[in-house]
């Protein structure tokens, strides 16, 4: 475990982001979905819209099924389109600018074709672009989308600069978890440790951009490891970046990290949001040749168990992303750190839509001084 010594380029990144950060967007800016037909998912909406004081008008109820897992025409049907309708009957298009999606509204869309061209993706990363599809564009399916926000770093997300909607989801294992996720997102200040843990033994992309992440904090708030210790027990953590279970050395599911109000996880990991029910209490991560192993079709780390342990936010894939899609921690926590807004800085960090991705938390959750 090493601290990255002294690098004049974050200070000039946070100097740099400060017109940024006080170009603030606003609760009336939010739209929230609930699905009537789920109880968690109207509990925790109502919950949310009145801690963070959204609108009313700004509530969105779909009907829609229960399932995590759901085809194509349904989404279009059942979600997108009621959601899309609502906006412009409301007269809302341009003013929301981000979308909070809620346990019980389905999760993944399958489809067809394999690889990069495949057709499925998170119900949350094909939502982004409906603001896009409202102005009658016609999106092709196959593969991920160039997303707009990628790597701006010092520009205000707004309309109609970026055609998108940041979509985030507040979700977990169970509806403490996410009530205190909103809680937390409320505290939320600039202190703590940034921690990120490099996977051994390997010179790849994946791992310059987590020593890149590094550079740009402040170097006596991050602890970088490239050894092939895990870290676990941190105390003090605001931000996390990781390959998650994809680091052979990891063996276990909890870090067991004390994580401060606003803080964030990102890692590189193909499936770890591909369900947000609970596993069993005795359940450890393990290998793809080991079945019994495996819950929900993987044996992979997931995205709800950081929310679980006392994280803000995170981030997760519903299916394979390949690396190059996953969110870039060199772009998604120096922009937090900077005092971008939760979905502002994942987005920023996420090359791709209507792709695999899908990003938990309050989208307004920002680091206060």
């Amino acid at each position: 475990m090493v601290a990255v010594g002294y690098r004049p380029i974050a200070l000039v990144l946070a100097a740099a982001s400060l017109a940024v950060a006080t170009n603030a967007q606003t609760p009336d800016q939010v739209l929230v979905v609930e699905n009537r037909r789920s109880g968690t998912s109207r509990r925790i909406g109502d919950y949310y819209i009145h801690k963070r004081g959204i609108p009313i008008a700004n509530l969105c109820m779909i009907d829609t099924v229960l399932d995590e897992t759901i085809e194509r025409p349904v989404y279009d049907k059942e979600i997108e389109g009621p959601v899309g309708l609502f906006l412009k009957k409301q007269g809302l298009q341009e003013k929301i600018l981000y979308i909070v999606l809620t346990s019980g509204v389905p999760l993944r869309i399958n489809g067809p074709g394999e690889g990069i061209r495949s057709e499925e993706s998170s119900v949350d990363s094909e939502m982004t672009l409906l603001y896009q599809r409202l102005r009658g564009v016609v999106i092709p399916l196959p593969g991920p989308i160039n997303n707009p926000f990628f790597r701006q770093r010092d520009t205000p997300f707004r309309h109609p600069l970026f055609p998108m909607y940041l979509v985030t989801r507040l979700d977990g294992y169970n509806m403490a978890d996410m009530q205190a996720l909103v809680d937390r997102a409320l505290q939320a200040r600039n202190r703590g440790r940034f921690v990120i843990d490099l996977k051994a033994r390997e010179t790849n992309e994946g791992n310059q951009w987590l020593r890149t992440a590094a550079l740009l904090l402040p170097p006596d708030r991050v602890i970088l490891d490239e050894s092939a210790t895990v870290l676990t027990g941190v105390d003090n953590v605001i931000g996390y970046a990781s390959w998650g279970s994809n680091d052979t050395d990891r063996k276990h599911r909890f870090l067991h990290f004390k994580w401060l109000p606003g803080a964030i996880a990102t890692e590189y990991v193909s499936t770890d949001a591909r369900t947000f029910r609970q596993p069993p209490a005795d359940w450890e991560i393990g290998t793809w040749a080991d079945k019994h192993a495996w819950f929900a079709g993987a044996p992979q780390t997931l995205t709800a168990d950081y929310i679980h342990e006392g994280a803000t936010g995170a981030s997760g894939q519903a299916f394979e992303p390949y690396l190059a899609f996953c969110p870039r921690p060199d772009f998604v926590l120096p922009a937090y750190y900077s005092g971008r807004t939760l979905a502002e800085s994942f987005y920023l960090g996420i090359p791709g839509l209507s792709w695999m991705n899908v990003v938990i938390g309050d989208p307004l959750t920002r680091l206060k001084p």
